[in-house]
């Protein structure tokens, strides 16, 4: 698993790349509070290398929780920049800072 961001220098936005190794698996994506959650809107297209890969545009000075969905099994990233506890999910998530 691994996040890139790229810092762009005309707008206030960030791109954030998320990819997952996953090369078994069917269907991946990102999901958080930058998309409402929605497995819909940030579906990952499968390399040929078995990663699932795809990138975000996220406003700048702010973080956003997320997990990935992996056939229907949500995972966290171990290269998150941190973590947070959500009531709703009983869980952690993942956070990235940009």
């Amino acid at each position: 698993m691994a996040i890139k961001k790229q810092f762009l220098k005309s707008k206030p936005v960030c791109k954030v790349t998320f990819s997952i190794e996953a090369e078994d698996a069917k269907k991946v994506s990102v999901v958080g509070s930058f998309n409402d959650w929605n497995a819909k809107k940030a579906p990952l297209k499968k390399l040929k290398s078995g990663t699932f890969k795809g990138t975000v545009d996220l406003e700048k000075d702010n973080s956003y929780e997320f997990k990935y969905i992996v056939d229907g099994t949500y995972l966290n990233d171990e290269s998150a920049d941190a973590y947070a506890w959500n009531d709703f999910a009983g869980a952690e998530n993942s956070v990235v800072s940009v």
